[in-house]
């Protein structure tokens, strides 16, 4: 009976607690509504447009420097200032004797001797700013050496008169030689000609060359006047690459009366 009375009252209890819960249990917040917050104003109307930015250049980093080369120096020829001519020049002899030739180096023929203290006037030079020969005026013009000479001014300022106007002595008895041949080798360049033997008696002395060899040949970047002598039938001589002007050259036959030729020098080119 108490068992009885017991279980009625548990299960009062357990009904009773259900509907409490059920009655009690707050109700689930109902989906949240998005407002309508818009108020109609376009984005157009609202949109403040800011000024562009002034441009500022950019800072770039410079590159580094890298260490400087080596510069090929230029290889333009500079301009040369042609150097003014005057008509001739008075010097005075201060060698004893000094020999006075009639081509412009000290293997030609002899004509006779300036004592020291003469007064004499110069007209001429050689074409060639290395070759210090000039000419005198005298009934018949020879050839002194400007090293045994006091000179009033700059003797390259004389007119060039050899090769051209000035003109060595004719040999009538004598033909011109003629050049067989020119090589080259390098910078060596070698020549050979045709004998003309001489008549017994026809040498100016025991010491005459046979053959004078005028050239113009390179050296150094400079066209020079070299004048060469022998009584052989070749000669061999240094031509260089690098002049603003072409070598050449010709070969002269001497004896005491004069000159045969001259017989041009076919150039070999460098």
């Amino acid at each position: 009976m108490k068992n009885k009375h017991l279980y009625s009252f548990l299960l009062c209890i357990v009904t009773t607690l259900a509907c409490s819960l059920s009655n009690g249990a707050p109700a689930a917040p109902p989906s949240p509504m998005v407002a309508d917050t818009s108020t109609g104003i376009s984005f157009t109307d609202t949109f403040t447009p800011i000024p562009p930015l002034t441009t500022v250049p950019s800072q770039t980093s410079t590159p580094a420097q890298s260490a400087p080369t080596d510069t090929p120096a230029s290889t333009e020829t500079p301009t040369l200032i042609p150097i003014p001519t005057v008509e001739s020049l008075k010097a005075k002899v201060t060698a004893e004797r000094l020999s006075c030739r009639y081509g412009p180096g000290p293997e030609y023929l002899y004509l006779f001797a300036l004592r020291r203290t003469a007064n004499i006037k110069l007209v001429g030079r050689v074409d060639a700013e290395n070759w210090h020969w000039v000419m005198v005026e005298n009934q018949i013009n020879c050839w002194v050496s400007a090293e045994f000479l006091e000179i009033q001014g700059d003797p390259l300022q004389l007119p060039i008169v050899y090769p051209g106007i000035a003109k060595l002595p004719a040999s009538p008895y004598y033909p011109p030689t003629e050049v067989l041949n020119a090589t080259r080798q390098g910078d060596k360049v070698t020549i050979t000609w045709t004998d003309i033997p001489l008549i017994a008696g026809d040498e100016e002395d025991a010491s005459m060359q046979h053959y004078i060899i005028e050239l113009w040949r390179c050296e150094g970047g400079q066209l020079i006047f070299d004048p060469l002598a022998t009584n052989f039938l070749a000669i061999s001589f240094n031509d260089e690459a690098g002049c603003n002007h072409p070598s050449h050259g010709q070969v002269w036959v001497q004896e005491k009366h004069g000159y045969a030729g001259p017989a041009e020098i076919p150039w070999p080119e460098p």
